[in-house]
């Protein structure tokens, strides 16, 4: 169940895209559409995809991700033994420690995992990086779209729907995560877009100059990726007007992986059971959340002229979510799945056409 706050204020939010854009989206399908198109329930302390998991400590709760084949090999180094059954032996460690102690070591493994609560409500940081633009729409705006899973690639999806060229970038050796999950997802939060398969080591000229090309610049991974590259915001040749958003799970001066349950629990989106002890909060509320609020930022600053950066953390977004004041629960309508028309792109179909794209824009090397 996703709390009648939660919802208004992401209609909200929506309905601030929607006016400035005119696309027509629903909220409640954007936060609940992946549960309903996989068949996915509520699941109390175990996240409706399964991969999460929420965990008593001495002291409190803290949640656990283990969805990569690495999170699971790094388990016994955690618990600093041997086991059969991950979670079992992860409950048992953790059950004897602090909650801070148990995810201070879980992110020195580089494991997505978070304290109840342990963030504070923080709006998107916004700076500026570049020469303001006269300020313009979405429609037959370059988006150049770099991020994986959920929240960045559902921003991308909507700024598509307002007629923006989505460009969605990846590396062959390290492609979207979801293209190895149900198909009907990926499908989904990519339709629409172009496919460019780029090596971001090999190819860094040819990214460069998509980057340099492009109106806005949709970030997911660590800001150091890129920066490490050359490939920053502030590395890239400026484009007047641009705007780049970074996603992060928990800001930009962290380094620590998340993911969408977990960053929910870090900002304190539970739920409760009748115990009151904490529950999941629908589906990785964090990620369809920031997605929704990533595309009004965007829209809101091309608005503004641009040359921004603008940086959305998804447990900050959940956090600010938790301190809404809650309101009277109303009957909530069942989501229906959504409805996908087009399959999402092969990976790297597009390559061809996004270079000659390039080229007739004359887009710098």
């Amino acid at each position: 169940m996703i709390p009648a706050a939660v919802r208004a204020r992401a209609e909200q939010t929506l309905r601030r895209f929607t006016t400035a854009t005119g696309v027509a989206a629903d909220a409640g399908q954007l936060l609940a559409g992946r549960a309903a198109l996989l068949g996915w329930a509520s699941r109390g302390r175990v996240s409706a995809g399964g991969a999460t998991r929420l965990l008593a400590a001495a002291d409190g709760w803290w949640a656990l991700t283990l969805s990569r084949p690495d999170d699971l090999e790094a388990v016994p180094a955690l618990i600093e033994a041997d086991c059969t059954e991950p979670w079992a032996g992860v409950a048992a460690w953790a059950a004897g420690r602090r909650a801070v102690e148990v995810v201070a070591r879980a992110r020195l493994l580089d494991l997505p995992a978070a304290v109840l609560g342990e963030t504070v409500a923080a709006a998107p940081v916004i700076r500026r990086v570049g020469a303001a633009g006269p300020g313009g729409s979405l429609r037959g705006a370059l988006v150049v779209d770099l991020t994986s899973l959920w929240a960045g690639p559902l921003c991308g999806q909507l700024l598509a729907r307002a007629g923006a060229t989505v460009v969605k970038v990846e590396s062959p050796s390290r492609p979207d995560g979801t293209r190895n999950g149900p198909a009907a997802f990926f499908d989904w939060m990519n339709s629409g877009k172009l496919s460019c398969a780029l090596d971001f080591d090999r190819d860094h000229a040819m990214l460069a100059r998509l980057l340099a090309a492009a109106d806005v610049v949709l970030e997911g991974s660590r800001p150091a990726a890129l920066a490490r590259r050359g490939l920053g915001p502030l590395d890239v040749a400026d484009r007047p007007g641009r705007v780049w958003l970074q996603i992060t799970a928990h800001g930009a001066d962290c380094g620590y992986v998340g993911f969408g349950d977990d960053a929910a629990v870090a900002g304190g989106l539970v739920d409760r059971d009748g115990g009151g002890d904490p529950v999941f909060c629908g589906d990785a509320i964090a990620d369809p959340l920031t997605g929704i609020e990533a595309a009004a930022a965007v829209a809101d600053s091309l608005a503004r002229g641009g040359g921004e950066l603008i940086t959305l953390a998804l447990a900050e977004v959940a956090a600010e979510y938790t301190a809404l004041p809650a309101i009277c629960s109303t009957a909530q309508p069942a989501v229906s799945p959504p409805r996908v028309t087009a399959p999402g792109p092969v990976l790297g179909a597009d390559n061809a056409r996004i270079a000659e794209l390039l080229a007739r824009a004359g887009a710098p090397c």
